[in-house]
């Protein structure tokens, strides 16, 4: 199974340490960029979809306005670029009806059903796969595990194989993965013969899951080195000293902690392998 750690820093992408190491890289982060990083290893896009629903309740950027941007990442990076998210339409509860997230921000939500949610991810895929062609891959969207079987029958309504697709997303399983209800669904997905790409997993969801991945995402690591950072890194001794705390070089946790990030991903391939081993 293919592994994109995800990052908050575009500049990671030139970073040599993460080279053979595919990160995931969302559009929030680097679309008002002037000058794109050079990049040493492979990447995929997110496009932000969460951020921008929680917030806005809708899509603020137009089709053409993300074909415009996502071809623009496509000519500077080349092969680099792996895929493309399209503009899908979460069906986490906090997404649909709004709410309070983390920080206490307040969420409008979008104030529509799951079955509306799914028409606008198809409609919105196909309507990018015209114009982007395979590097945009498909999203299954939902909640429960018919849901999801409805979305694969919207593909199928629409013209579009998800048998023959190189890669196929499953969105809105991100907090729930080490349930039984999000193994069922990954499970029963890929019985149908599906190349299942995991939304934002966090390692218990991926170690779990993970012979019935093709590939995932996450940036588990950086909520984890906030609750329980490396004490022996130089940045948080430097946090420590008089005057130096949040100065730049002082971070007091690894939730940015380049370091963390590798150590994290090391210990998550490991896990993998040694699911794997135990067969």
């Amino acid at each position: 199974m293919k592994f994109y750690l995800g990052v908050h820093h575009p500049k990671w992408l030139s970073e040599p340490r993460f080279r053979g190491v595919p990160l995931f890289v969302s559009r929030n982060r680097i679309q008002d960029r002037k000058t794109l990083p050079v990049a040493v290893t492979n990447f995929a896009l997110d496009s932000g979809g969460f951020t921008e629903l929680q917030r806005n309740g809708r899509w603020t950027l137009s089709v053409d306005d993300y074909v415009t941007f996502v071809k623009r990442i496509k000519r500077h990076y080349g092969r680099r670029l792996h895929w493309v998210a399209p503009q899908d339409w979460m069906c986490e509860p906090i997404v649909l009806n709004g709410g309070v997230g983390a920080g206490g921000v307040r969420f409008v939500g979008t104030k529509l059903s799951i079955e509306t949610h799914q028409k606008r991810t198809v409609k919105n895929f196909v309507a990018l796969r015209k114009k982007l062609g395979p590097l945009v891959v498909p999203v299954l969207q939902g909640w429960k595990v018919t849901d999801y079987w409805r979305c694969e029958q919207m593909y199928r309504d629409a013209g579009v194989d998800l048998g023959s697709e190189n890669v196929v997303a499953v969105g809105s399983v991100c907090r729930r993965q080490n349930t039984d209800e999000a193994a069922t669904i990954m499970e029963t997905l890929a019985s149908d013969g599906l190349r299942l790409h995991g939304f934002g997993f966090k390692k218990q969801g991926i170690v779990r899951c993970s012979k019935v991945l093709v590939s995932a995402d996450s940036m588990a690591w950086s909520f984890a080195g906030r609750k329980r950072p490396n004490e022996t890194h130089p940045h948080i001794a430097r946090s420590r000293q008089p005057g130096m705390f949040g100065k730049r070089g002082a971070a007091d946790d690894c939730a940015s902690c380049l370091d963390f990030a590798l150590e994290w991903h090391t210990e998550l391939i490991n896990d993998m392998e040694s699911r794997k081993g135990a067969g």
